[in-house]
């Protein structure tokens, strides 16, 4: 890569695209790429630079056009984001940086940054938009500063005016990533919504999502891959709440899955902004309000009759099951559970490969077994046995951990080779979710991945990975032992007792 396309952290005045843009000073960085301030130089610019004079001329001709509201720059200031393609982590990431691109070209409005052009120069994208002045509310943040109800009350409504066109749009668009960072103060205290990496342009099927969002900022759904403007409503109201407190949402006060809302917020804070908030962040997306200027109507209601009573109602707890209707209910679930499992076996088996092959790879992981369970689980166990009479208690627990490695060998053989005849699907095991507070992204991962990330990081915190893991087992055990032991007594005392015959 040209150092014209790949500015070394430490050097600003680098040019792109023969000149048309010069990069001025970085504004972020992440993992893929960086965030430039950079000037448009205009479409027939050449490579040589300026001279001083004409950049001062340059610059006044901008301000000028900026004081007369024009809304197409060809010169001035920009912002230029720029993606690695060789730092991604995986093609869907390429996907999103390409879907921003063309999200933000199909967008126009007063408090979303304006699209200029995209561009591909030297195995690297880059997106060309315009940088909205003012200072971010995570920058606020970082030097310890807060909002108060005033300016909390303008950035719900400037960005609720955002969001009403994005969601109102066909098919409607969800930025899914609303958090401090990506929220700007203009000077003139007007706030506008920026970095549409995450957005998602359309609904997909349960759990055909990527799980995009900020930890704290993302609505519990979005652990699901199930993004909706909702969603976006829960993120703004985070972001309210914590440049209203000073705090990050996850260290505040919790109810359940959801932020208790009157306890977080300061004393004092008006009781229409905390319905408001409260409204916003309700963790079941069936409960939370449809949009923000349905919560606004919380905080423009002078008494709590005044609220819609659609929101009023949600507030009701649900009614209480039968216990006719608890048992017909976990029927029904090992009804679809079978029926579930009966279509991922009869979708295994379409995809099964041909017999032949089929015969010759079973018989491999066959092979493949005898070899593990001589070795890794007899003769390598036995051997350090013997040896651990005479160096010690070390080679006796790596005995058993072979014995334990062994084990996990024989139940990855027999996946593979049920998926061979068609007894597995490929696909069938459910997503999980992967949530680390120390991270700032998050993603989903199958059963077997999480496994192996806890085992990774019990060893990397100097704990036995295997001692940890008949652990858990026995702690699941127990817990599954008290259940049926909890269920024996409990359907003992349900059953009508006769009295004795007497006689």
């Amino acid at each position: 890569m040209t150092s014209s396309s790949s500015p070394p952290p430490n050097q600003n005045e680098r040019e792109l695209k023969d000149g048309r843009y010069t990069l001025l000073r970085r504004l972020g960085e992440g993992s893929q790429g960086e965030t430039y301030e950079a000037r448009d130089n205009g479409a027939h610019s050449t490579r040589p630079r300026p001279r001083p004079e004409a950049l001062v001329d340059d610059f006044h001709r901008y301000v000028s056009r900026a004081r007369a509201g024009a809304t197409t720059d060809t010169r001035g200031v920009v912002a230029i984001k720029c993606f690695r393609v060789g730092k991604a982590k995986a093609w869907k990431d390429v996907e999103l940086a390409e879907r921003e691109a063309r999200t933000l070209a199909s967008l126009d409005h007063p408090r979303l940054p304006k699209y200029i052009e995209h561009f591909e120069e030297d195995g690297a994208l880059y997106l060309v938009m315009e940088k909205i002045e003012g200072e971010s509310l995570a920058s606020l943040r970082s030097r310890k500063q807060t909002l108060d109800v005033t300016e909390v009350t303008r950035m719900l409504e400037d960005i609720a005016d955002a969001l009403r066109y994005l969601h109102g749009r066909a098919p409607f668009i969800v930025h899914r990533d609303i958090k401090p960072g990506n929220v700007i103060r203009r000077p003139d205290g007007s706030y506008a919504l920026v970095d549409f990496g995450a957005v998602r342009d359309r609904l997909k099927p349960a759990g055909g999502s990527t799980v995009v969002g900020t930890f704290g900022y993302m609505a519990p759904e979005q652990f699901q891959g199930r993004a909706s403007p909702k969603s976006d409503v829960y993120g703004l109201g985070a972001t309210a709440v914590a440049m209203l407190t000073g705090c990050e949402p996850e260290e505040l006060p919790h109810e359940g899955l959801g932020i208790d809302v009157p306890r977080a917020l300061p004393k004092g804070t008006p009781p229409g902004l905390v319905r408001a908030l409260s409204a916003m962040l309700r963790p079941d997306p069936d409960r939370r309000v449809d949009s923000v200027d349905e919560a606004l109507v919380f905080l423009r209601a002078k008494t709590r009759s005044e609220a819609p009573k659609k929101s009023a109602a949600s507030e009701a707890p649900p009614k209480p099951l039968t216990r006719d209707e608890k048992r017909e209910l976990r029927r029904q679930k090992k009804r679809e559970a079978r029926e579930e499992k009966r279509k991922r076996r009869a979708l295994a088996r379409s995809r099964r490969p041909p017999f032949v092959p089929r015969f010759f790879a079973q018989l491999g992981l066959f092979i493949a077994l005898l070899a593990v369970w001589l070795t890794v689980g007899l003769l390598v166990p036995l051997l350090l046995r013997l040896l651990s009479l005479v160096f010690g208690e070390a080679l006796r627990r790596a005995a058993n951990a072979c014995v334990r490695a062994a084990s996990r060998s024989q139940a990855a053989l027999g996946r593979a080779s049920s998926w061979l005849s068609g007894h597995r699907a490929e696909d069938s095991e459910p997503a999980r979710v992967r949530v680390a507070s120390a991270l700032d992204r998050v993603r989903a991962v199958t059963e077997d991945e999480a496994q192996e990330l806890a085992i990774a990081q019990a060893e990397a915190r100097g704990e036995d990975a295997d001692a940890w893991l008949e652990e858990r087992l026995a702690a699941e055990t127990e817990r599954l032992r008290m259940e049926d032991e909890r269920e024996r007594l409990r359907r003992r005392s349900t059953t009508p007792s006769h009295g004795k015959r007497r006689g």
